[in-house]
């Protein structure tokens, strides 16, 4: 290794400076995992004794109930967009329609939609509460004039911009979010909304759990068996919708400082997005900063509210299965977060904003935003150095044990707390796959997802102009399981 000598005292530079500090960063940020799986658990605990008196069902039978139009943008979707629509339609709840935005699809997935629910064109102007970039070109509903939904044909301008004109053409006081090949639980709207109801006047915002649908059992438009997938990428992604939904939001909730909603499954009173103006368009990270200018706005207003997580309704959505479209998500998602972070960074560590500016935006700077980056820059910096002597074996196992041993400990725990709080794998063989998987994560997966994070910072960095990626669907209507 004669041709590594002349980098050997910068290596031991380097190294005698970063050595402890990163140690120190990923002892704390796993131990901070931690607390939040904790934290996470009290909130389940608590959720779970409260359940049997919810009175989720009486809303049912209530004229007070608050009615909700749940939006779904549409682009490219003919594959599952059938039986999606239909989930929604049936969902058990009395006061729910379903405004479906075709944003200038390509495919025959509207064709879908007419010849399904025979639809016809009518004339309706939209309103003009939220500026929209392109307006609709035609709105379209059931022949039948009962079954609650509308299909609003448009130019192709964008998710958000989807969303907007769904939020204009809502009638009802609460608003869902809703990608449209997703498939919800039957109970799902009645859990969502039962805060609102016990609530009206604070609460302004909540999200669902989302999960991977890849594996599972499907048949008509509802998912009758919780599997795991075969392929191994949606595998893990199993285990970070996890981590990420049910212990991560969910003990952010706890703390009443959660600033991401999942725009996959969301809801929001009307007027509160009338009031800040709907999503941004000209965000890659909509969802991300629509809670955030919501969080601003009102706190500005310092009205008393809530944002909140509910644990149980599940949002079913597909997973991407191969690297190359993994890849372009989590650069998009890395990228939001920065352009999100840095276009509100006036909220950091300010006061004015309470537990989101002294608590969330810190930890989300330092954790989400800062770790692919130190992660992958100590892998870096241990695999020289030891090839050198600079590092010895004993470093490096504490540094294997503290950033991925100890991350796998708090998979584990995580999931062991979401079993046996919810039990949504009756398999063994499935439970089995799900810890693999949790091991498996940190083997290669994990360093390619800091890798691709990372690029999705550079391009925003270099002003590359963002490019969505296309995910092939296979739909969900099956009886032998997706993935």
């Amino acid at each position: 290794m004669d041709w590594l000598d002349p980098l050997r005292p910068v290596v031991e530079t380097i190294f005698s400076v970063i050595a402890l500090p990163v140690l120190v960063y990923f002892l704390v940020i796993n131990t901070s995992y931690l607390v939040l799986v904790v934290m996470s658990s009290l909130e389940f605990r608590r959720s779970m004794r409260q359940l049997p008196y919810a009175g989720r069902e009486e809303l049912v039978g209530s004229g007070l109930v608050p009615g909700v139009s749940v939006v779904a943008p549409m682009h490219n979707e003919e594959v599952g967009i059938r039986v999606a629509v239909q989930s929604m339609l049936a969902l058990h709840y009395p006061r729910h329609e379903v405004i479906v935005v075709d944003d200038g699809s390509t495919d025959g997935g509207f064709e879908v939609l007419r010849e399904t629910f025979d639809l016809v064109e009518i004339p309706r102007r939209m309103p003009d509460d939220i500026t929209v970039r392109e307006q609709p070109t035609s709105v379209h509903v059931p022949r039948n004039g009962r079954t609650r939904l509308t299909v609003i044909r448009k130019a192709n301008s964008g998710r958000s911009d989807s969303m907007n004109v769904g939020i204009n053409y809502a009638s009802q006081d609460l608003v869902v979010f809703v990608d449209s090949d997703s498939i919800l639980d039957p109970d799902a709207l009645l859990s969502v909304v039962k805060p609102f109801a016990d609530d009206p006047v604070r609460m302004v915002a909540a999200g669902g759990v989302i999960r991977a649908v890849n594996g599972c059992l499907v048949r008509g438009g509802r998912v009758t068996e919780v599997r795991m997938p075969r392929n191994w990428f949606a595998r893990i992604q199993v285990v970070e919708y996890l981590r990420a939904f049910h212990l991560g939001r969910s003990g952010w909730s706890r703390l009443k400082s959660l600033i991401l909603i999942s725009g996959a499954f969301g809801i929001f009173r009307r007027d509160v997005l009338v009031e800040v103006g709907g999503l941004d368009p000209s965000s890659i990270g909509e969802d991300f900063e629509l809670v955030l200018r919501v969080h601003k706005h009102l706190r500005r207003q310092k009205r008393d509210y809530r944002v909140q997580f509910i644990n149980e309704p599940i949002c079913w959505t597909e997973v991407p299965e191969s690297a190359k479209v993994l890849r372009k998500q989590r650069a998009r998602w890395h990228r939001g977060l920065w352009e999100t972070l840095w276009a509100y960074r006036g909220m950091l560590f300010n006061p004015r904003y309470g537990r989101v500016g002294m608590i969330a935006l810190p930890y989300y700077w330092l954790f989400e935003l800062i770790a692919p980056a130190l992660e992958l820059f100590g892998l870096v910096l241990v695999v020289p150095g030891t090839l050198l002597g600079v590092i010895d074996v004993s470093y490096f196992l504490l540094f294997m044990a503290v950033a991925y041993v100890y991350a796998a400990l708090v998979t584990l725990a995580a999931m062991t707390v979401e079993e046996l709080s919810f039990h949504k794998y009756p398999r063994w063989r499935d439970l089995l796959s799900t810890l693999a998987a949790a091991v498996v994560e940190n083997v290669g997966y994990r360093q390619a997802t800091a890798v691709w994070r990372i690029e999705g910072w550079v391009q925003s960095l270099t002003g590359r102009k963002q490019v969505w990626g296309t995910m092939t669907r296979t739909g969900f209507d099956t009886g032998e399981g997706k993935g």
